[in-house]
Formats: structure tokens, C-alpha cells, sequence
């Protein structure tokens, strides 16, 4: 309702990595009906409220304090809150598109989380875990990996924590999962160049830039610390 709805973007995801075969094709017009999610399940639910989180990340610091007053509101569904982020979350992915249609530049930045989060699905064969969940966990990695480069304050790291936490939504990946598969499969996600990450990271809440210069020390702090933490 909120993400793929808007941009024209079509993807499928073959065994090696998440939506590495697609195509741009833009509707005639999208219908966002928030009485539809009266039918999802509390889990899908949850799981769709990462990319509403990612919105106010990446590019709208009202929105994003907005949600964290809201949250509770929305997971019961009350119509007006729904309806608030429906309108919110779709008008920040129609200005991204709208600057950059074929993500040759900023609409990368919508791409927030998702480099460790299709890790997380492709390692998991797109069975186990639903993509806002997968999601999820990775605007937390994505945050901790920003704070070790003092991009993000601990502050803010702990914002993001904790509004991903209230959502329902998993703050690390499944058990399992090293740091040389999420590497292997970072290598191949669609952003990558030469098999070097690209990732999106935030420089604070409500601006986040696409980057090339993290230093891999720091990456594997990160992903040293999430998967110890799920041994």
C-alpha cells in the first residue's frame, strides 16, 4: 500500500539475490484503500510498518517523530492515523521517484536497511521470514553501522531501536547467519559495484545518503556484533 504501489518498479527474485531481474513500468494509477489492511494479519501488519519507518528515516524527520507518537495507534488500526501514513509514506516515495524514475541516484536512498535486509531473505530462501521483517532488522543493523561511523548519534541509533522494537518488528538477523554469508551475499545485491557494497545510511534521522567509503573494518564490527549476538 505504501512502497511497491508507487514508482513502477517490478522485480522477482531469483536464487542468487533479491530483485536482480525487473523492470520499470509505470501504472495509468494507483488505488491506496486503507480499509484493506483490515484484512492482513497482525504479523503482515508489523511487517509492513518497516518501510512507513523508513520513510521518516531516510527523508522525514516530522514524519518520523509523528510515528513514534502514533505507533501504537496504527498497529490498532484507527483509521485516521492509517490513512495519515498512508498519505505520508506515498507522498515521500512519489517525490523520490519523481526526481530519479530508473534509481540511477537518490531514489537509492529508499534502499535503506534492504542491502542487509535481502541478505537476510536470500539467505533464508524467501521462506521464513516476510520482507518487512527482514527489513526491519536491517534499518537496526543499518543504524548501528552508521553510529560506528559517527554519522548517527547513539541517541538517534536508539530512537531507531526502539520505534523498530514497538513495531513488532526484529532487531537482528535469524540465527545462523555469519558475517562471511552476509558479506558473500552483499557482494551480489543490486547497489553493489565490482562485488563492493554500496549501502544507503543515514547521517542522522530524516537524511540518508548511498555511500561506497565504509570502511570494511567497520562493517564486519557490525556484522560481528549482530550475528555473536545470535549465536
Amino acid at each position: 500500500l505504501v512502497d511497491p504501489s508507487v514508482g513502477g518498479k517490478t522485480g522477482v527474485n531469483p536464487p542468487r539475490g533479491k530483485n536482480m531481474i525487473g523492470a520499470f513500468h509505470q501504472p495509468r494509477g494507483v488505488i491506496a484503500d486503507p480499509e484493506v489492511l483490515d484484512t492482513l494479519p497482525e504479523r503482515e501488519m508489523r511487517a509492513g510498518l518497516a518501510e512507513v519507518i523508513k520513510y521518516g528515516l531516510i527523508r522525514d524527520h516530522a514524519f518520523f517523530q509523528w510515528l513514534e507518537t502514533n505507533l501504537e495507534a496504527l498497529l490498532r488500526r484507527e483509521p485516521a492515523p492509517l490513512a495519515e501514513a498512508v498519505a505520508c509514506s506515498c507522498r515521500n516515495k512519489a517525490e523520490v521517484v519523481v526526481a530519479d524514475e530508473h534509481e540511477q541516484d537518490v531514489r537509492a536512498t529508499l534502499n535503506l536497511g534492504h542491502t542487509f535486509g535481502h541478505a537476510i531473505e536470500t539467505a533464508t530462501g524467501y521462506s521464513t521470514w516476510l520482507h518487512g521483517e527482514a527489513v526491519g532488522a536491517g534499518l537496526v543493523m543499518a543504524a548501528d553501522l552508521a553510529n560506528r561511523m559517527d554519522w548517527l548519534s547513539e541517541a538517534d541509533r536508539q530512537r531507531v531501536v526502539a520505534l523498530i522494537a514497538r513495531a513488532g518488528l526484529p532487531d537482528a538477523p535469524p540465527a545462523g547467519l555469519t558475517p562471511e554469508r552476509f558479506l558473500e551475499l552483499m557482494a551480489v545485491d543490486k547497489k553493489a559495484r565490482g562485488g563492493q557494497p554500496r549501502l544507503v545510511l543515514q547521517q542522522g534521522i530524516g537524511h540518508a545518503v548511498i555511500t561506497d567509503q565504509v570502511p570494511p573494518a567497520t562493517l564486519r564490527e557490525t556484522l560481528n556484533s549482530f550475528c555473536r549476538e545470535q549465536a
